[in-house]
């Protein structure tokens, strides 16, 4: 689905833990997630804590729009 977007030329981020698949699938924008079920969160966190932390994700993905992958590397992938 990323690349089809992509293509559209909206940019993308996809946030998965699964990111030698993403990757394999195509997307060229991916962030490791935290688990397959909380990808952008950490329920073994104390509230303020993992608040804090979804907020440090969503702003690490934002800044990933603003990059492209560079000539000869076809996937910007940040833990």
């Amino acid at each position: 689905m990323t690349k089809e977007i992509q293509r559209a030329g909206i940019p993308v981020i996809q946030v998965t833990n699964l990111t030698k698949i993403a990757e394999g699938m195509g997307s060229n924008r991916i962030l490791r997630g935290n688990s397959v079920l909380h990808v952008f969160g950490d329920p073994t966190l104390p509230l303020p804590s993992e608040k804090a932390y979804r907020e440090k994700r969503v702003e690490q993905a934002l800044h990933m729009l603003e990059k492209t992958p560079p000539e000869g590397q076809h996937a910007i992938i940040e833990e």
